[in-house]
């Protein structure tokens, strides 16, 4: 009976801490849709999210290109098929490495700090300063960052896709002794609007998922400092975990036949 005792105890705090995600979520959701606004924080957090993420990004996306270019010459020189190492490059960044990349370096620096800084804000009342200041938490913590995280990371995985396409491109003109006009020509001609598309509407949907879990977990917080690192550690395995599950939904959605 303990055995079964813990079981349930365990299902119910799951679905209780479910309950409180989808809560906030939609209290969250709310707010962003209905004034008062505060342009000045949504501007700091897109120049927080954007600006400030963009080497981090860069520096994964090209690298991962690179890698792409290399292993698919490697694999493909075993059946004389290199020349479609360009469509794979290309079609590899744009759908699935550019944003799943980008996402997950945003979460360990961007979702990481938003827990942070909300959690100490929480254990030190400065939440509840606001409060008594006639100021929403909501609409002055919250709410800018949901909106700066999902105008910003589709900008960030656009960037990192042209950078990470130009990895592979360095690669295979400079390494492997590609031709670089008949390279890039493959390039443009596998390149797919929709594979674009596909990789911009993760970004967004990404965007949300850290922006939401690192607000989260700051949110609620508590305990101290140790509540504070607990908070941040859940906010990015929460994202990350949610990121790769959303992912596979996502390629489903637009690409199954």
């Amino acid at each position: 009976m303990n055995f079964l005792q813990h079981i349930g105890h365990y299902v119910l705090k799951f679905f209780k801490s479910v309950g409180a995600l989808v809560l906030f979520t939609f209290t969250a959701l709310s707010h962003c849709l209905r004034p008062p606004f505060y342009p000045r924080q949504i501007l700091r957090q897109m120049i927080e999210i954007g600006y400030f993420s963009l080497p981090v990004v860069g520096l994964t996306t090209v690298f991962a290109g690179m890698v792409l270019a290399l292993q698919s010459y490697t694999g493909f020189s075993r059946f004389s098929a290199e020349g479609a190492i360009a469509n794979v490059v290309i079609i590899s960044i744009t759908r699935e490495l550019g944003p799943v990349l980008a996402g997950l370096m945003v979460t360990g620096r961007i979702g990481a700090s938003m827990a942070a800084e909300l959690g100490t804000m929480r254990v030190t009342e400065q939440v509840d300063a606001l409060t008594t200041l006639s100021t929403n938490p909501f609409k002055y913590l919250i709410a800018p960052r949901l909106i700066a995280g999902v105008l910003m990371l589709p900008f960030l995985v656009f960037i990192g896709d042209i950078i990470g396409v130009f990895g592979g491109y360095l690669v295979a003109v400079y390494q492997l002794g590609f031709n670089a006009s008949n390279y890039i020509q493959s390039s443009w001609e596998a390149m797919v609007a929709m594979d674009v598309i596909s990789g911009l509407v993760k970004a967004t949907v990404f965007g949300f998922i850290i922006s939401l879990m690192g607000c989260y977990h700051g949110y609620t917080s508590k305990g101290g400092a140790q509540g504070v690192g607990k908070a941040t550690t859940d906010s990015v395995v929460s994202a990350s975990i949610l990121i790769l599950c959303f992912n596979f939904i996502l390629t489903v959605l637009f690409f199954e036949k």
